[in-house]
């Protein structure tokens, strides 16, 4: 089955057995989540096709919860020319890695 779902802001392409690494969810590892925004669902080879407006009707993909955790590092600098301005930065962007089964 293949279904397009939205979370974080962003719209993600699944198919069954897929593990993906999205934006931090509220839940627990090994628990289950399920998402309710989907946009469109199909069969595997492309056909039973079902276009949602802006959802579809009734559609949820189910996923487990295999890990919370954050990314590397991501360094952010700020420089001013002639003025002897600089300055660093880090961020680390949390996420979540989900199943879909």
């Amino acid at each position: 089955m293949l279904a397009v779902i939205a979370t974080g802001g962003k719209q993600y392409l699944v198919k069954t057995g897929e593990t993906l690494k999205i934006e931090k969810l509220l839940a627990e590892e090994k628990g289950s989540f399920v998402f309710d925004k989907v946009l469109l669902t199909a069969d595997d080879d492309g056909s039973n096709v079902k276009v949602g407006m802006p959802t579809v009707a009734g559609a949820s993909v189910q996923a487990t919860v295999m890990k919370q955790g954050k990314e590397r590092t991501l360094l952010v600098e700020k420089y001013k020319r002639k003025v002897r301005y600089h300055k660093t930065h880090g961020q680390r962007q949390r996420f979540t890695e989900v199943k879909i089964g």
